[in-house]
């Protein structure tokens, strides 16, 4: 059995020491990302693995930045790209709710004070 492809990288976070983040391309539609920063821990959305998705490489202290490039490879057709356009779905949906109560709000107050 062949070993899947990683990559790992070294981010600074909060914490002293560096986080370590892993890709692993297990097939051409699963891709998994660990961190272990708190979040990561948790089982938590982290912004570490949501920069290098995105193709940033904002914080990566090691010295393999170029491979960024490898996991938003990785990330096209994927169920991880499938889950961010999700995430990113319902961000866009919970910010027009947001402005639609803020809406709401002010003309309850105004129906108070006529």
């Amino acid at each position: 059995m062949t070993t899947p492809p990683e990559i790992k990288f070294l981010v600074q976070g909060s914490a002293p020491e560096p986080y370590t983040i892993r890709f692993v391309r297990r097939s051409e539609r699963n891709l998994s990302a660990y961190c272990n920063c708190p979040a990561g821990d948790k089982g938590q959305i982290c912004k570490h693995r949501t920069r290098i998705l995105n193709g940033l490489t904002t914080d990566i202290v090691s010295d393999n930045t170029d491979q960024v490039v490898t996991v938003v490879d990785w990330v096209k057709g994927s169920d991880v790209e499938a889950a961010q356009g999700d995430v990113e779905i319902a961000k866009r949906k919970l910010e027009e709710a947001q402005k639609e109560l803020k809406a709401k709000k002010k003309a309850f107050v105004k129906r108070m004070l006529d």
